[in-house]
């Protein structure tokens, strides 16, 4: 009898340790669902938003300001979670994301609504970056896809019903609904994880007694990515590329960037070690994820209109077109692990991105106006090439680092994906402003074209003008792709250095 109560309390433990688990598990889910959503939900209710508050002039500071909030976070929550742990810093960042929510459904106009909204992405920027940070650290390398299979299906499923739900609270309800659906969520979240995640304790000296933290580096860090973001977001849409303004924040951005060299190389601990960038695996995952942010631009941003003014789809419709490869994604993602079991996680990446550079360069050669399955294909194959190259690279480089030094990791990389996008966002809003300026012999931008289709003014060049513009758009996301299997071909090892869990 003696014999087997061991064995018997040691299944106990083993059924609570899973059923834990499967908790904080949901919770990240949960949280990350917050994020997800945030990024599709607020974009159907903009016209009742500013028929509300008004300030239409302003109103593309409710995604910006939130995108800069978040970009510009990451790393200093990636360095404070290695610091102190996961838990204080996620909740932490669930508590002021749901704060600026509560803010964001009380306010009073547009200029409260947009510094609430920076608040929700201070939140934001750890719910990001802890909660992948935590899935690496839940389960050992050969079961990591699990969750972050789940997590990407989270995505998928927001990137979906995000923009449907915000259709209906703000048709049917009131806009202010769209952010507080985030508390009843939030609260959920933040209960599983006070309850049910309880990280060992780990003496480290990055988390040890004496553990300080670089303060002057964040602030660097955070002023820096500030300047720098604001002049890529704000160039070319509220003032031209070489006016004053712009010259100014970006010589400002470069400035402060030397200084986030200074500060970082006199700190004992940095927000941003050196490390990032000296090996391999990390600085490769990194410029190549950031390729990826960079092409993700093309269609996430000018696919919807190039469905609605050349393919002449419904919003409806057209947002489908655009969804399906949230599908793919996961899908493909979930399955990699075979591939990377087989060749390595490098290998397994340049197949995907290589897929990907040559399904972007097909876009260009659709017929025109051609049928709306055309594209739909395309994106179908493209977020199975993309869920290929995406997974192993994260699965890879957070089983190249140990626990202290995990959360750093994710962040530069997922911050590299994010400045990626906002670099995409500026520079192919330029190069379509350029073909249809060429084509329509100097005649408004990809807005107000659109707009003036939308009103039925505009001839059938100027829907041939923006399919051009499109065109070279894709073609410029496929360099993007080239580029970042380049990257992967000479920078990453054929093999990345795991370490043993």
């Amino acid at each position: 009898m003696g014999s087997t109560t061991p064995a018997i309390r040691s299944g106990a433990e083993r059924r609570q340790d899973t059923r834990r688990r499967g908790a904080v598990v949901a919770a990240l889910m949960l949280a990350m669902a917050l994020a997800a959503l945030d990024a599709t939900i607020v974009s159907t209710a903009v016209p009742q938003i500013v028929g509300d508050l008004g300030g239409f002039s302003v109103f593309s500071w409710l995604f910006s300001g939130y995108l800069l909030a978040v970009t510009v976070t990451l790393p200093v929550y990636g360095k404070l979670s290695d610091t102190f742990g996961r838990k204080p810093v996620l909740v932490t960042g669930a508590a002021v994301f749901l704060l600026g929510s509560l803010l964001c459904a009380g306010a009073w106009n547009m200029a409260a609504l947009i510094a609430f909204r920076i608040v929700q992405g201070l939140g934001g920027g750890a719910l990001q970056g802890t909660v992948q940070t935590l899935a690496a650290d839940l389960y050992p390398l050969a079961e990591r896809p699990k969750i972050q299979s789940k997590l990407s299906t989270v995505w998928a499923v927001s990137a979906v019903a995000g923009p449907g739900l915000g259709g209906v609270l703000a048709a049917y309800a009131d806009w202010r609904w769209i952010f507080l659906i985030n508390l009843p969520i939030g609260a959920a979240a933040l209960w599983l994880i006070v309850r049910h995640l309880h990280e060992p304790a780990r003496e480290t000296p990055e988390n040890a007694a004496h553990a300080r933290v670089d303060w002057a580096g964040a602030l660097a860090v955070f002023a820096c990515g500030g300047v720098l973001l604001t002049a890529l977001v704000q160039g070319g849409v509220a003032w031209a590329w070489l006016s004053a303004p712009s010259l100014v924040l970006f010589g400002t951005g470069l400035a402060l960037a030397g200084v986030v060299v200074v500060v970082e190389r006199r700190a004992a601990q940095p927000i941003i070690p050196g490390w990032v960038w000296r090996r391999r695996p990390i600085a490769a995952v990194n410029l190549a994820l950031g390729a990826l942010g960079l092409l993700m631009v093309a269609p996430s941003v000018f696919l919807p209109t190039y469905a609605q003014s050349v393919l002449g789809l419904a919003p409806v419709a057209a947002g489908f077109v655009l969804s399906v490869w949230t599908l793919t994604w996961p899908m493909a993602a979930a399955l990699s692990q075979h591939v990377y079991r087989r060749i390595g996680f490098r290998d397994t990446a340049l197949l995907g991105i290589g897929l990907a550079a040559l399904i972007l360069c097909v876009f260009p050669f659709l017929p025109y106006p051609g049928s709306w399955w055309q594209p739909t294909l395309l994106m179908m194959l493209l977020g199975g090439a993309l869920g290929l190259f995406q997974l192993p690279l994260i699965v890879g480089v957070q089983s190249t680092v140990g626990w202290s030094e995990r959360g750093t990791t994710t962040a530069s990389v997922l911050f590299c994906r994010q400045t990626g996008q906002t670099l995409g966002a500026s520079l192919f809003g330029a190069v379509a402003n350029g073909v249809l300026a060429a084509r329509l012999g100097g005649a408004g931008d990809l807005d107000s074209v659109t707009r003036a289709l939308d009103a039925g003014t505009a001839p059938e060049a100027t829907r041939r003008a923006i399919a051009d513009a499109v065109h070279a758009v894709y073609l410029g996301a496929a360099a993007a792709a080239v580029l970042a299997f380049v990257v992967l071909l000479v920078v990453a090892p054929r093999r990345f250095p795991v370490r043993e869990e």
